[in-house]
């Protein structure tokens, strides 16, 4: 079975660019990545790597060195990032799977644009061993393929180990609102409602202070990109993409404070979110706020305001790497049309959960991915 990397995860011979051009003649690597592997010795054959954004850094494949990533159905348009080459790859049949990292949304964003599934794993749950790092408090590796069952074989193989079936009867799930039901595209909304009466219309649930989850998770992820990247901005910086160079330099100038009181968040995020795991199994919301934007549309609407897609596709998919729980990223089953995803939910430690009531979703018709038309939309 062939398959794709994101441009970060070790390939043994090749330089592990993170899409920076400045790392193009690194050595190259000497090992493939720990998942590379597995995939490997479970008779997956890797055929290639994948463009992303420039080390992990944005939400769209807008890369200043190896250019920008299409969105297959609609070539006009964004595939979502930074993950974007391999969901793409994966939404236009090249290969049926393909792996990524997530750190903020990098899986889940270009699989809700793409139409394809992906799944952000527990936190620490894979092996990231080859994998160039970005944020260590929230990176994780997961895979993305075209049904929920290649999903599950793919994350099997990178676990080294199966998952025991769940009764999807006995489950509690529900939909998150407050910041989840704000900026949806009517179409998504109309989506959204649909999942949430076929799986018996709970009382909604809030994620606790989630719009100051997703700062918080903002400016840890900020401080410690600047951080890492110090050495080669200040001797290499004419080098960088100027978006992900920008955004890496105001990390450098966060105040000490400011980060000792977003990591205190966290903490105290994590907690909450352990509490609202007694009540529920299983959380809904949307993956995206709206279908791709076009690749010249450098803006979305979000409360009423221009603000950079680039920046902000990911608004629903940040507050949640605090909590280190899974999220598979399904798209809504929408043959013809544009895709839009939504984001299930689960404790840390229940991808079980995930699948087992995807797999029902899926057979029921409400969610699937289809593939592109490559008509502009």
């Amino acid at each position: 079975v062939p398959f794709v990397v994101k441009d970060l995860f070790d390939v043994a011979g090749l330089p592990t660019t993170a899409g920076a051009a400045l790392r193009a003649a690194v050595p190259p690597a000497t090992h493939d990545a720990a998942v590379v592997r597995r995939l490997a010795d479970a008779g997956a054959v890797l055929v290639g790597t994948a463009n992303m954004d420039e080390f992990a850094y944005g939400f769209a494949t807008v890369n200043a060195h190896y250019g920008t990533t299409a969105n297959p159905h609609d070539l006009q348009r964004l595939a979502g990032g930074s993950s974007g080459g391999s969901a793409a790859a994966v939404a236009a049949r090249w290969v049926p799977f393909a792996l990524g990292s997530d750190t903020n949304g990098s899986i889940r964003v270009p699989a809700a644009l793409c139409g394809i599934y992906g799944l952000r794993p527990s936190h620490g749950s894979l092996e990231m061993d080859g994998v160039f790092p970005f944020v260590e408090a929230f990176d994780v590796v997961g895979p993305f393929a075209t049904s929920v069952a290649d999903l599950r074989t793919v994350y099997a193989a990178m676990r080294g180990h199966s998952l025991a079936p769940v009764d999807t009867a006995a489950l509690r799930v529900a939909r998150l609102g407050g910041w989840f039901q704000r900026n949806l595209d009517p179409e998504l909304e109309a989506g959204l409602a649909a999942l949430h009466a076929a799986l018996g219309g709970h009382a909604l649930r809030e994620l606790p202070q989630a719009e100051r989850a997703r700062a918080a998770a903002f400016v840890m992820t900020a401080a410690e990109g600047g951080y890492r990247h110090r050495q080669a901005l200040a001797t290499h910086g004419a080098r960088f993409d100027p978006a992900t160079r920008d955004r890496l330099l105001a990390g450098l100038q966060l105040p000490a404070a400011a980060i000792a009181d977003a990591q205190r968040f966290g903490a105290w995020f994590a907690g909450a979110m352990q509490r609202l795991w007694d009540e529920v199994d299983v959380l809904l919301a949307p993956a995206t706020p709206c279908a791709a934007p076009r690749i010249d549309q450098e803006t979305i609407q979000i409360d009423g305001v221009a603000v950079s897609a680039r920046a902000n596709l990911g608004i629903f998919t940040q507050p949640l790497g605090l909590a280190r729980c899974p999220v598979l990223a399904a798209p809504l089953y929408r043959p013809g049309r544009l895709p839009l995803g939504v984001q299930l939910i689960a404790a840390p430690g229940r991808e079980d959960r995930l699948f087992a009531l995807a797999a029902q979703l899926e057979r029921d018709g409400l969610i699937g991915s289809t593939p592109p038309s490559l008509e502009p939309r």
